[in-house]
């Protein structure tokens, strides 16, 4: 497993503008009145995705072939963890009657925060493991119990996710409107939080605990700290797109989890076993990008044969 190793202070200058200029267009992109169609939603899936396999070239050019294949396993675990994601994502706006015109700004914002605290998280996690050696198999302890609690739950009745929100709309100021998609607005006289607020401060306190999973999993790919930050930006960036085409699919997904579940286990073990037994990054590729295959197309042959006998 690689270590972190420092970039000159010009590469990660350069890879802030980059990040700003996509979370630009993303911006931009969602202004559309398109932005609410399948269409749209496959196109620019397919962008954001193409975008962040295609910085694997940058990594490869700015440190070596191993690392461009460190990023590409990060890439797609941050991928596949990022679909239950989606199921709270669900839960959230379901719970709080929020809109499909008002979501996207909702995640936009999401999206900013995600950015901080995995950053956070990734420069805090890499440092204390390079110290701290004996740190993993408490990472591997969370990712194991992780795995556990996705394999034995169904993740389409997220209870937690429901009592979060009763607390926040029990001791906030919360109005049950969304005030035109302002998260601020005055009734009565008073200054109040409005549904699409709470939606926000849902979706972050939500990817905090899904990021101390993810970052987790992350570091047994690699301890790098430009790879684990750049592949977690680029795995989020195309998250809204991704929801909005997955919205109405994956709730037809009922063995999803048995594939996430899995590539938290195998994340579990790798962590063990690094020192010991050599998994490579290539044979972690193909462990995330087949359990999650085998795990939606289980999903869908189910569905047909649902559809045959109804």
């Amino acid at each position: 497993m690689q270590a972190s190793t420092d970039l000159p202070l010009w590469a990660w200058a350069v890879f802030g503008v980059i990040v700003l200029i996509l979370l630009a267009i993303d911006l931009f992109a969602t202004t559309s009145d398109r932005a609410e169609s399948r269409r749209w939603a496959l196109g620019w899936s397919v962008v954001w995705i193409g975008t962040g396999l295609a910085f694997s070239g940058v990594v490869w050019w700015l440190k070596d072939f191993s690392a461009a294949g460190e990023y590409l396993a990060v890439f797609l675990l941050e991928k596949s963890l990022s679909l239950d994601n989606l199921f709270v994502f669900l839960v959230i706006f379901g719970s709080l009657g929020i809109v499909k015109r008002y979501q996207h700004k909702a995640l936009f914002w999401g999206i900013i925060g995600a950015l901080v605290f995995r950053g956070i998280f990734i420069f805090a996690g890499a440092a204390a493991l390079e110290r701290f050696h004996w740190l993993v198999y408490v990472f591997a302890a969370i990712l194991a119990y992780a795995a556990w609690q996705t394999l034995r739950k169904d993740p389409t009745a997220q209870d937690e996710n429901n009592k979060a929100l009763g607390w926040l709309s029990k001791h906030l100021p919360v109005s049950e409107r969304t005030h035109d998609g302002k998260f601020v607005a005055r009734e009565n006289g008073k200054r109040v939080l409005t549904s699409l607020a709470v939606a926000l401060i849902a979706i972050e306190l939500s990817d905090i605990m899904f990021a101390v999973d993810s970052i987790a999993a992350a570091l047994s790919m690699t301890h790098d700290t430009f790879v684990l930050y750049s592949a977690n930006i680029f795995a989020v960036l195309g998250l809204r797109a991704l929801y909005l085409l997955l919205a109405n699919m994956i709730r037809d997904w009922p063995y999803l989890h048995y594939g996430i579940a899995a590539v938290l286990a195998f994340t579990a073990v790798k962590l063990l076993l690094d020192g010991f037994v050599e998994i490579t990054i290539w044979l972690s590729l193909i462990v995330i990008v087949g359990a999650i295959t085998t795990a939606i197309l289980a999903s869908e042959r189910a569905k047909r044969r649902r559809g045959q006998s109804g």
